[in-house]
């Protein structure tokens, strides 16, 4: 569930974030690599012969379009492992849920699929985790030390281009520690000459999830050391890097699930003339840069969707302390479901995508090519605020013991939420959640489930109420009311999570669907009080988890309510 907060300015100001119940679990405890799509299990391409070796590739979606157009080539090119054509089957699965289900034993119902042959996370970084999960658990490691790289791109700070000037760039070089030193400033940006700015906000995506953000957590920890070749569990362990990290996470004010989502939000500030205001970094990958100046934030266009060029461009900034690039490796996974002639056909494949005539198109995508015979080019260029010259310090990516370290520390290190979670029990959160699987639950069953697991992932000092809601409840929410009924009911106040999670669980497991569903008034009485009650020191967010349709009893007034609420969450997001 923290994955898909985003929070908070000075001023009090808090994103809801609205989760369809019949995503919730996907969008609520889940989350992805950088990309819109956080479970995975989408195909990319169908129709292979099955007489032929069926290779299944897992591949995060970033390049889930890509990797389907080179699967059609590939599969039309006539190759065979002894005489039996081959056909690779391409899915898209998130780094970080696809390194879980590998590291906990894959469900083809559960994860999309049939456990892949061919996996390729955006980072190898992911290939670590996954290893060290599994010796961890008593299992032999399944991704290969030195896979293919199949194309690059590297963590910068993304950085609007006049605050990116206002230190000194591209003249003056800049890093993880300008960055720190500024967000300890109580001047903020006025110490640079900028008091219209405010202080100085940095945004981040949680590192299981986000690829992004496991690579920011590893570059900031390399810094922290002060120029360390390799990262070590001793050196997590030193006072001083402990005391970087909790000082770069007090700074966070907005969190994310995926750079996506929030560079998404940052776009529409920049809309609204405020983009200035609403963040000062975020770290994301170089691509994502590019994707943002054309226009195009979450690098998805929609069928009628036009790129629109922002307002205020971002630049790339390449941390001088070094930086890590996602590498989007090609692992032969060594597991007991994959056999002699599926990896023969998953060799050929990667093979195949590593040849230049293949790699000369991920340039089309805003990746560089991972084979270097194959020059740089547009759009990987100044005109897009990247730099083709950097990085020019690369980092190694740590041993899978740092790497679960890293993550257990960030755990404590990140900044304490404070949230309210908002559940739709109306009647028609009864309905199946997928009408063609019965077997899938109620949308209801799914967004309950969708609590108690996202209850697991706040740390024990997080501040968690719970609060459900329908029309005509037999109770009212205003103890200063005369009317009997109430939109709403709190199953929990706002408190310790380390003290409820149990009663919580418990409590959201007897819930039944009711009447109708006054969603509108609901989130801005919610969010009325969130902003009123608004600690700083925290991140602060309203998490609904809903069908999405208001339908209180009287839709004469459905669009002056939603107006009034998005005018509301507007000035307050």
């Amino acid at each position: 569930m923290p994955n898909s907060m985003m929070l908070a300015r000075v001023r009090p100001r808090l994103l809801v974030v609205l989760l369809c119940a019949a995503a919730a679990i996907a969008a609520a405890c889940g989350g992805g690599d950088d990309d819109p799509f956080a479970g995975g299990g989408a195909t990319g391409n169908t129709g292979i012969d099955p007489d032929c070796v069926v290779v299944d590739a897992a591949v995060s979606s970033e390049k889930i379009d890509l990797l389907t157009q080179l699967a059609e080539d590939f599969n039309a090119s006539g190759a065979e492992v002894d005489g039996t054509c081959v056909g690779v089957r391409v899915r898209s699965k998130a780094s970080g849920a696809a390194a879980t289900a590998l590291a906990e034993g894959w469900d083809d119902q559960a994860d999309g699929g049939p456990a892949p042959v061919l996996w390729s996370p955006a980072s190898s970084a992911w290939g670590e985790v996954l290893n060290q999960r599994l010796v961890d658990s008593g299992q032999s490691p399944m991704a290969a030390e030195d896979p293919t790289p199949f194309m690059l791109t590297p963590l910068v700070i993304a950085m609007p281009q006049p605050m990116a000037e206002a230190l000194g760039w591209p003249d003056t070089p800049v890093g993880w520690s300008e960055i720190l030193t500024l967000a300890r400033d109580p001047q903020g940006w006025a110490s640079v000459g900028h008091p219209e700015w405010g202080p100085f906000r940095l945004g981040k995506t949680n590192p299981n999830f986000s690829t992004s953000g496991l690579s920011a957590l590893i570059a900031q920890n390399y810094a922290a050391t002060g120029g360390s070749d390799e990262l070590t569990l001793e050196d997590l362990s030193r006072p001083e890097v402990q005391q970087f990290g909790a000082d770069i996470e007090s700074a966070v004010v907005h969190y994310g699930d995926i750079t996506m989502t929030f560079l998404d939000n940052w776009f529409r500030a920049d809309q609204r003339g405020t983009a200035l205001t609403y963040a000062s970094a975020v770290a994301v990958e170089e691509k994502s840069v590019i994707d943002y100046n054309r226009g195009n934030p979450d690098g998805v266009l929609e069928p009628g969707e036009e790129e629109r060029p922002p307002r205020i461009p971002l630049v790339a900034i390449y941390p001088t302390e070094g930086t890590l690039y996602s590498d989007n490796p090609l692992y032969v996974l060594d597991g007991d479901w994959v056999d002699a002639d599926e990896k023969a056909g998953a060799e050929l494949f990667t093979e195949y995508v590593s040849e230049p005539e293949n790699q000369e198109k991920v340039l089309e995508f805003g990746f560089r090519p991972g084979n270097p015979e194959v020059a740089l080019g547009p759009p990987i260029d100044v005109a897009n605020g990247v730099d083709p010259d950097q990085p020019q310090t690369l980092l190694d990516v740590p041993d899978g013991p740092v790497l679960v370290a890293l993550l257990d520390a960030w755990a404590q290190q990140r900044k304490t939420a404070r949230v309210l979670m908002v559940l739709d029990v109306s009647g028609s959160m009864g309905e199946l959640a997928d009408p063609g699987n019965p077997d899938a639950g109620s949308k209801l069953d799914l967004a309950v489930r969708a609590v108690r697991e996202g209850l697991e992932e706040f740390k024990s000092d997080d501040l968690v109420g719970l609060r459900i809601f329908t029309t005509d409840l037999g109770g009212s929410s205003d103890a200063t009311s005369s009317d009997t009924t109430s939109s709403y009911e709190d199953l929990s106040p706002i408190e310790r999570v380390g003290d409820n999670r149990e009663r919580l669980s418990s409590q959201v497991s007897t819930l039944i669907p009711l009447n109708g569903t006054p969603l509108y008034e609901v989130v801005g009485d919610s969010h009325a009080q969130m902003v009123a009650d608004y600690d700083p020191a925290m991140i602060n967010a309203v998490v609904v988890l809903t069908d999405g349709m208001n339908d209180d009893g009287d839709p004469a007034d459905d669009d002056s309510q939603l107006a009034s609420l998005i005018e509301e969450l507007n000035r307050t997001s």
